[in-house]
């Protein structure tokens, strides 16, 4: 391992983390030039890839997160903070990201600062009009959910703090976007669509990973809610949902994040290491790997009855290899609520 400032943790991670962190820009870069462009199927091809440039620096925040990229940790942070920015995540502090993505893995558990599913409930209307959305494929929950990161720092008096941070970021992406529009408008319409392809990505990945409980106990400290919440629970309820195990590389569309199983059972191994521990760990066992097809059969299946749906822990999906795994959405790492 390399020690000092603004070295890479693992020497087998100089090249992995060098190449998806320049794609990562290069393709925001290329993306936000093509959707500028006079050609509407240049202006497609530039918000598909927008979007997933967004996708890979989505998870290089969950692996600055996990302090795996650069040797010290400050330095994994700030990495995080400009990350933040690509994927438009930064109305959120990346210390807050950070802390409750790590209650999930501690607390073994959605931990969450508020249920929303509560709150949307008493809203008869709301529920409709996401449901519509829904069913045209419109991620409209987590652009509800990012919404409320703007919200959040109003409402909820533990996030006072952060009021001031959201209005300047607000501010300032809001002019640069109106600048954009005004000289190019159709980025009025392409730029949506690359983050909701980002979105629905992320969502995809993040709804079949876990029968966990849902738990609103973020703004607290751990208590003894979750002691019940062992290291074989944790395995028991974590699936991996892989691309593909034959062919290794189509992993890499989202960084490794499907080798979920093998990410909590050591969640310092960075994303290029992830392949070969689930191989070391598990070998040919499949129990806990959900096959591409039935993932991709359930996201279509019940994506409007996923809105209010919770899988509390040891819901048995197994049965079918998660065919009616209906899933869980608002669980984002990317928002800190």
């Amino acid at each position: 391992m390399w020690r000092s400032g603004w070295q890479f943790r693992y020497r087998d991670g100089v090249w992995p983390n060098t190449l998806a962190l320049s794609y990562a820009v290069a393709g925001y870069a290329a993306g936000m030039a093509l959707i500028t462009r006079d050609s509407v199927w240049l202006n497609a091809a530039g918000s598909v890839w927008l979007g997933h440039a967004m996708v890979i620096a989505a998870y290089l925040i969950h692996e600055c997160a996990h302090n795996t990229i650069f040797s010290r940790n400050e330095d994994n942070a700030r990495l995080g903070r400009l990350l933040n920015w690509l994927t438009g995540a930064c109305y959120g502090r990346y210390d807050v990201i950070r802390r409750k993505h790590f209650r999930h893995h501690v607390d073994r558990a959605d931990v969450v600062a508020f249920d929303f599913r509560e709150r949307i409930r008493r809203h008869p209307l709301a529920v409709r009009l996401v449901h519509a959305l829904e069913w045209l494929y419109v991620p409209a929950q987590d652009i509800y959910m990012h919404a409320l990161v703007l919200v959040v720092p109003f409402t909820l008096p533990s996030r006072r703090q952060d009021r001031a941070s959201v209005l300047a970021v607000l501010l300032v992406r809001g002019t640069a976007f109106g600048v954009l529009a005004y000289h190019f408008p159709r980025v009025l319409v392409f730029y949506p669509l690359a983050w909701m392809f980002m979105a629905t990505v992320l969502r995809f990945m993040d709804a079949f990973q876990h029968t966990y409980d849902l738990l609103p106990t973020l703004e607290q400290p751990r208590g003894d809610e979750v002691k019940r919440y062992d290291a074989a629970f944790e395995h028991r309820n974590t699936y991996s949902n892989v691309h593909s195990l034959r062919h290794p590389w189509l992993n890499l569309f989202t960084l490794n994040f499907g080798y979920h199983n093998a990410h909590h059972e050591k969640p310092a191994a960075a994303w290029h290491q992830l392949p070969a521990l689930h191989r070391e760990l598990y070998g040919d066992d499949e129990t806990q790997v959900l096959p591409f097809s039935n993932q991709l059969l359930a996201f279509h299946r019940y994506r409007t009855q996923r809105l209010l749906n919770t899988d509390g822990g040891d819901t048995d999906i197994l049965h079918d290899k998660g065919r009616s795994f209906v899933g869980v959405d608002g669980v984002s790492f990317l928002t800190g609520h």
